[in-house]
């Protein structure tokens, strides 16, 4: 990519898409193509492709989704299937059909395994069952990568593949019914904070390991990968580290300021007990994370501060 290059990020306004904006602007690129949902529904396929024959966009930034925490995952599951599959089906096609140079392609870490070894390489993939409680959401992303990758093999399309671990940062869900850990949590304990709740209860059992990435880390990957990498395998893109949701919940409790108790219903899911990405692919492509999850929190924490 070069400072004029059309550059297209499909949902620039959600948490991925909004992050890698803010980067390709800060970087001096100056011919992004930008449309909100209601400028262009990338569901309606003729549409789509009327975009893409219209605007001719050279590289194609695919981070529009349907996504959501363990709750949203299992009550919705038909929704996280068929709107991920669609959108990414009508991008990627019609990215090919006319002629984009490059398309990186935004999946996830849940594609992996429920009980894949740790850390988990990207060559895990389809070695084991999924988790359940997000397994919609995980099938959809992995027939992306395999798009992706079929169309690179069939008809040359330079399409990547990145595999994030679990993000946060400005621009987050922070709905306590369809968001996740993270922002739910800081949500939970400031509004315990304001009220003078004497607890707050914590889904499941807090022995959960998670890894957590700040989205603005992850857009810095995107645009480096989408500059240095041009291979079929995917790129796992994480921190390196994990820690417990207990430790998390407790993190968080100290950013906000909750003077009270902390407390885990065990009768709720805790989802995949480790998830933990390894990141010596993308380290070795010239990337790593720079912000540490307390750093990380106090900035969300502050952003999530102006919005309410």
């Amino acid at each position: 990519m070069d400072k004029a290059s059309r550059i297209f990020i499909a949902g620039h306004r959600g948490l991925v898409g909004s992050a890698i904006h803010r980067n390709l602007e800060g970087g001096g690129f100056q011919n992004l193509i930008l449309r909100t949902r209601g400028e262009l529904d990338l569901c309606d396929g003729v549409a789509v492709d009327a975009f893409f024959a219209r605007e001719k966009p050279e590289y194609v930034f695919l981070a529009a989704a349907k996504v959501g925490g363990v709750l949203a995952n299992s009550t919705l599951p038909a929704e996280f299937l068929y709107e991920n599959l669609i959108v990414q089906t009508h991008a990627i096609h019609s990215a090919y059909r006319h002629g984009a140079k490059k398309l990186l392609f935004l999946g996830s870490s849940c594609i992996y395994p429920r009980h894949a070894p740790q850390p988990i390489k990207e060559e895990y993939l389809l070695t084991g069952e999924l988790e359940p409680t997000n397994e919609w959401y995980a099938i959809a992303k992995i027939a992306g990568l395999k798009m992706a990758q079929a169309y690179r093999r069939q008809y040359g399309f330079n399409a990547i593949s990145l595999m994030p671990t679990n993000l946060y940062g400005p621009g987050d869900n922070f709905e306590l019914e369809s968001s996740h850990v993270l922002p739910a949590l800081l949500r939970k304990f400031h509004e315990a904070k304001i009220s003078g709740a004497p607890e707050v209860v914590v889904w499941g059992t807090g022995t959960p390991r998670r890894e957590f990435l700040h989205v603005d880390d992850l857009a810095a990957a995107a645009v480096h990968l989408m500059s240095v990498y041009d291979e079929p395998g995917i790129v796992n893109v994480g921190a390196g580290v994990d820690l417990s949701i207990r430790e998390l919940a407790e993190m968080i409790g100290s950013v906000t300021g909750y003077p009270g108790r902390i407390v885990f219903d065990a009768s709720k899911p805790d989802g995949m007990p480790r998830k933990l990405l390894d990141i010596a692919r993308v380290r070795a492509l010239g990337w790593q994370p720079r912000i540490s999850l307390r750093e990380g929190i106090e900035r969300t924490y502050a952003w999530y501060l102006t919005t309410t």
